[in-house]
């Protein structure tokens, strides 16, 4: 395994990526470095522009990695690589070339941020309610399925069980599941989006890419149930200016719009939950939760979380909690190249 390190590895979202330097097998992560994707045409350059960065830092000249593991916001299947929310578009083998590394390990950013989970510490997680135990369902001496969600550019599904020869990640693409409504607006919600979108996924609404969906549903909706569509605004907003809109409380619409988000969240991942028989808990990741702060944690997306009918009490037992480790994915895509040695 020595031949494998030192390793490079990185978390490729649909904004940004973030990259990382693995000197030896079960070392940290060290001298992570965030590119934006648009200042790149595609990973070589962004891995060289990083690597470059970092021989000037080290003041190795000679400075190159043996091996790499990428997490991407895509499925991996085949040599060809297309991330499904930006102009990044590559063949594995020709990357692999390019930057001379043996082997190049491409995964999905889930998968990775899933294979994280069971070395995440307190200090990476906040739990729904502080002093929580964030696995009580078992004993503590047990291990169980884990699940991940992450709304940021899109929304990232997967999960990690644990198996006799280790932890397994699960990925999947259940971002893009259908999306189910669970009161009357809600069903009028969606009934408007599926106007614009013949299906509608849980990414459509739950994701940054969604959020502005999502609102111009509320407004449409909202206005239509109070007789003023005419009346009220009109304006295309980005995800940005809705979060901060609805957090100032200056917008009564987008604080409506955020609610709605933590509402639906929470109904979808209860249905993870139930669909992998996630025991062990379901994390959120992804950009959008942590910057809603105090107002994730008063909205119902825990009671929805829970809100199964007869499974209400299965899921009242499964922890929740939100990743404040915004380099889980790192350490996710590390484990990933252990496992090839193991």
């Amino acid at each position: 395994m020595s031949a494998t390190y030192p390793c490079l590895v990185a978390d490729i979202g649909g904004t940004n990526a973030r990259f990382g330097w693995l000197a030896a097998r079960h070392a940290p992560v060290s001298h992570v470095a965030v590119l934006p994707v648009r200042e790149h045409c595609g990973p070589v350059a962004a891995a060289n522009a990083y690597l470059e960065g970092l021989r000037q830092q080290l003041g190795e000249a000679s400075l190159r990695p043996n091996s790499a593991a990428f997490a991407v916001a895509t499925a991996v299947a085949g040599d060809q690589v297309e991330l499904t929310n930006s102009h990044w578009s590559f063949s594995r083998r020709q990357v692999q070339q390019d930057l001379g590394v043996s082997p190049l390990l491409v995964l999905n950013d889930f998968e990775a941020l899933a294979l994280s989970l069971p070395r995440l510490g307190d200090e990476q997680l906040r739990a729904w309610e502080a002093g929580d135990a964030l696995r009580p369902y078992l004993p503590a001496s047990a291990a169980a399925t884990m699940a991940v969600i992450g709304p940021g550019t899109g929304l990232g599904v997967a999960g990690v069980t644990p198996t006799p020869q280790g932890w397994i990640a699960l990925p999947c693409e259940g971002g893009h599941a259908s999306l189910s409504a669970a009161d009357d607006f809600e069903s009028a919600l969606l009934a408007h989006v599926r106007t614009q979108y013949a299906h509608v996924s849980a990414e459509r609404l739950l994701s940054g890419i969604g959020l502005p969906v999502l609102h111009a549903a509320v407004v449409a909706v909202t206005g239509a149930q109070q007789g003023l569509l005419h009346q009220l605004p009109q304006e295309a907003l980005s995800s940005a200016q809705i979060v901060a809109r609805g957090l100032s409380g200056e917008d009564a619409l987008c604080s409506q719009t955020l609610d709605s988000f933590c509402a639906l969240l929470g109904s979808f991942a209860g249905n993870v939950a139930l669909i992998l028989g996630a025991r062990g808990g379901v994390y959120i990741g992804g950009g959008i939760v942590p910057r809603l702060g105090e107002r994730f944690f008063a909205s119902r997306f825990r009671e929805r979380f829970e809100a199964k009918g007869r499974f209400q009490s299965y899921l009242a037992a499964i922890p929740t909690a939100l990743i404040t480790d915004t380099l889980a994915a790192l350490t996710g895509a590390a484990v990933a190249i252990e496992q090839l040695g193991d």
